[in-house]
């Protein structure tokens, strides 16, 4: 079994799990086309989500800017804040990004 992003105009629509043979015999008329990502980020970066763009150039899932002052990681294709978070980027436990002042700010 495997992961499939439906892709639409650049953007994620939809995931589903199915092995690589559904393909042969799925029939989808819709716009669009179905690429695999992997929940443990093997291939296209980052595993895809409703509303990720995929972009052809990088072969990539890309979430989308939390702000607009976040900064795309090349190399992983994810965001980061222009201030590291005190409490390392993985966990905004106690904090949370003001955008007005371009701060981490305590809850």
């Amino acid at each position: 079994m495997a992961h499939y992003a439906k892709v639409v105009n650049n953007l994620v629509t939809q995931v589903i799990v199915a092995d690589a043979d559904f393909f042969d015999t799925f029939v989808d008329s819709s716009a669009g086309e179905w690429i695999q990502t992997s929940y443990n980020n093997n291939i296209r970066k980052n595993f895809a989500g409703v509303g990720y763009t995929y972009d052809k150039v990088r072969d990539a899932f890309i979430p989308a800017q939390p702000f607009p002052s976040w900064t795309l990681i090349e190399a992983t294709c994810t965001w980061v804040a222009p201030t590291p978070n005190p409490m390392g980027e993985s966990d905004t436990v106690g904090y949370h990004w003001d955008e007005t002042t371009l701060a981490w700010e305590t809850l």
